[in-house]
């Protein structure tokens, strides 16, 4: 197979690139390689900016550039979406030097690192609440940003996933036909997100929960805990009392008034 020349030129400038990088780590010229951080930089080569800040931020800790270093370091960071590090540096960014042109901008990319590492809402969603503090918080401290909106739309973005985790933890427990912990799961999820969509859903799944717990407990429990899914369900069709679960929901009362003898002329929802 033939090599064509323009191959060959970019091989043997790749190669000599790549040897002038190395001489250049193991360099003790500081002021070159403060240089080439930042033709590194603008030339998008932004591991290798980063590489050499790592070996020059030490030295020029105290001087005046190291604000312009620090920044470019955050940013570098950014580029290369390691959002973990990039938050970090950003959040110390803005910390170091508040009175910066680019402290807001630094508080803001900092936040938003922690949005991108907000995981799908079946993961643990610790980034996520640290994500909507750290939005909060940028409001509070820059209350007429211009970034204020988009702030705002990012936290509902976020709090939507926390309902939604919280929805399927509270249902995994009824799906794996675990119903005394699907019954304290799906209330502490209506407690903590009570205008959730998910609403009706949650709180059939509870009822119905209570009610498979009670006919599968032992004959000394029943009643009480009969009584307790009937207490749950005038609860129920008080709220939704034309639900899409109605015809469920009817089943329920009935084997539940049945067991306990009550009256099934008391008000429940209507047969689909």
């Amino acid at each position: 197979m033939r090599i064509r020349p323009l191959t060959i030129i970019i091989l043997a400038f790749a190669v000599t690139s790549c040897g002038e990088y190395e001489k250049l780590l193991k360099s003790s010229d500081f002021e070159l390689k403060k240089q080439k951080v930042y033709d590194y930089f603008d030339d998008g080569k932004y591991t290798r900016s980063i590489e050499l800040l790592t070996q020059i931020l030490p030295r020029f800790r105290a001087t005046e550039e190291a604000e312009q270093l620090n920044w470019i370091n955050a940013q570098a960071h950014f580029r290369i979406r390691d959002y973990m590090m990039a938050g970090t540096y950003y959040q110390n960014f803005a910390d170091t030097y508040p009175g910066s042109n680019n402290a807001e901008e630094a508080a803001y990319l900092s936040a938003l690192c922690d949005y991108y590492m907000s995981p799908r809402p079946e993961l643990d969603q610790s980034n996520t609440r640290k994500a909507i503090e750290s939005f909060t918080i940028f409001m509070q401290r820059y209350p007429t940003s211009t970034r204020a909106d988009d702030c705002k739309a990012r936290v509902l973005e976020l709090q939507e996933k926390l309902v939604e985790k919280s929805y399927l933890s509270a249902r995994l427990y009824y799906d794996l036909k675990q119903y005394r912990a699907a019954t304290v799961s799906l209330a502490n999820s209506l407690k903590e997100y009570p205008d959730t969509k998910y609403r009706e859903e949650l709180m059939f799944l509870k009822l119905d929960a209570l009610f498979l717990y009670a006919e599968r407990s032992v004959p000394e429990k029943q009643v009480e805990r009969y009584q307790t899914a009937l207490d749950e369900y005038y609860s129920f069709i008080e709220e939704f009392p034309e639900s899409r679960y109605s015809r469920d929901v009817a089943r329920i009362f009935n084997t539940t008034a049945r067991f306990l003898k009550v009256d099934t002329s008391a008000p429940q929802t209507e047969s689909n």
